[in-house]
């Protein structure tokens, strides 16, 4: 039986017997094996969930093979009828054989699915299907205030699904620029699996930081619908939002390969592997601890191939593809980070400069607003006044945020309500600006 429903978009199909697995029976053994060693007693529903396979077809033979080993023996049977309800406990050999296969690792998770199943996965669910239009990027942006001049490059730039180079003084909103494009990539579902298997080795995907869960709440209350939506689907694959995956500063070369846990004995998924069918934004280019131009050529086969090559502690080489759309976002000059040559293969290059005057004041209007501090423009005419054009400061997009967060914090000391004026703004930029 096919693993996968074809043709109307992906879906992984409920699995009805070992084989649809793709894993051995001896490897779903030692997994049921290690879960009882470190929980106790577990009946047989609860070994189905704690592996994510089902009872029937599945489970229900891997606990038979077991009695009959007796690696595990039946207690009792607790509420509910049939198989399922018997309490199992591991015995003495069962400790033995969970203990050899604890050596080997010590993953007990959901069941892991297949590296080819995954692969396919990914491609069949590939982002090339998000059509950024300027409505949806106005709404994607609603919150920003950008010239038409960035405006019109981020949308191409979105659609090419390849990558993006955002560059240009801080405090201009990239970082902001790129979670808005997370948002955008977000608004989209697919599927990927808990975990990964190679040739007995687990790769743990699935992660509660970067990845959202998406529960369908049609009628979730009854407790019959929800048996029949999870018949419908591998119990192995969890529904997501398109992942938005960031990694600044801490990035190293390690967490761009599989790390190995030497205690555990399983891997975890590299950085880009989590992303895979969103979006990576390596926020603060330039500020890690490895050179940049390492960092870098680490990234031209996957962004000119959109395959990607992991590497296990033994130095076994696995393939995955590489469908993220990655945005480098720095602070630091190009020219100090980036030879020609990349700068060619990075397909769009967007320099996030400054505001003008007007859209300066735009910001501070919406950043005033969204505050419930009342906008004066004679307060914002005297701050440009006194403290940029007479100081020569540069204007930046994060300061009406900063500023008025300031007269926030001013305005709870002297138990008043918050107000824009001239005082308040001078008191508020005496706090906030440093003259270097």
């Amino acid at each position: 039986m096919e693993r996968f429903n074809r043709g109307g978009g992906f879906i992984p199909r409920v699995i009805e017997k070992i084989e649809d697995t793709g894993l051995t029976f001896l490897w779903i053994q030692d997994l049921v094996l290690k879960i009882l060693y470190f929980s106790g007693y577990l009946n047989g529903y609860e070994v189905a969930g704690r592996t994510a396979l089902p009872f029937n077809g599945i489970i229900e033979h891997i606990l038979d093979n077991l009695k009959k080993e007796k690696f595990v023996e039946v207690r009792t049977q607790i509420g509910g009828l049939g198989e399922g309800a018997y309490q199992y406990a591991i015995t003495r050999a069962g400790i033995e054989r969970a203990r050899e296969a604890i050596g080997r690792s010590q993953y007990t998770g959901p069941a892991p699915v297949p590296i080819e199943d995954y692969n396919y996965a990914i491609t069949a669910q590939s982002r090339g299907r998000i059509n950024a239009t300027p409505r949806i990027m106005r709404q994607a942006m609603s919150d920003l205030v950008l010239s038409e001049d960035i405006f019109h490059k981020l949308g191409p730039a979105v659609n090419s699904g390849a990558s993006i180079f955002l560059y240009g003084p801080p405090g201009n909103g990239k970082t902001s620029i790129a979670r808005a494009i997370g948002e955008l990539s977000g608004s989209e579902t697919m599927y990927i699996p808990y975990s990964l298997y190679v040739d007995g080795q687990v790769i743990k995907l699935y992660d509660e930081v970067n990845h959202q869960k998406v529960v369908d709440t049609a009628s979730l209350s009854q407790k019959s619908t929800i048996k029949k939506m999870a018949e419908k689907t591998d119990p192995r694959w969890i529904k997501i939002k398109r992942p938005f995956v960031v990694t600044g500063g801490e990035l190293t070369m390690a967490g761009l390969d599989l790390v190995y846990d030497p205690t555990n004995r399983f891997y975890e998924a590299a950085f880009q592997l989590k992303a895979n069918g969103g979006v990576l934004l390596i926020d603060d280019f330039g500020r890690q601890m490895v050179r940049p131009r390492d960092l870098l050529n680490r990234w031209i086969v996957p962004l000119e191939n959109r395959i990607d090559y992991l590497s296990f502690h033994t130095g076994r080489k696995i393939e995955v593809p590489f469908d993220v759309l990655v945005i480098f976002s720095t602070n630091l000059p190009p020219r100090d980070l980036v030879d020609e040559a990349f700068l060619r293969r990075l397909r769009h290059k967007i320099n996030i400069t400054d505001p003008s005057y007007e859209e300066y004041r735009q910001i501070f209007t919406h950043v005033a607003e969204s505050r419930g501090i009342e906008y004066n423009d004679e307060a914002i005419v005297h701050l440009l006044q006194h403290w940029y054009v007479e100081k020569n400061r540069k204007l930046r997009a994060s300061h009406p945020r900063d500023i008025c967060d300031q007269i926030i914090d001013i305005s709870r000391y002297s138990a008043t309500e918050p107000e824009l004026t001239i005082e308040t703004m001078t008191k508020a930029a005496t706090a906030f600006f440093v003259d270097i």
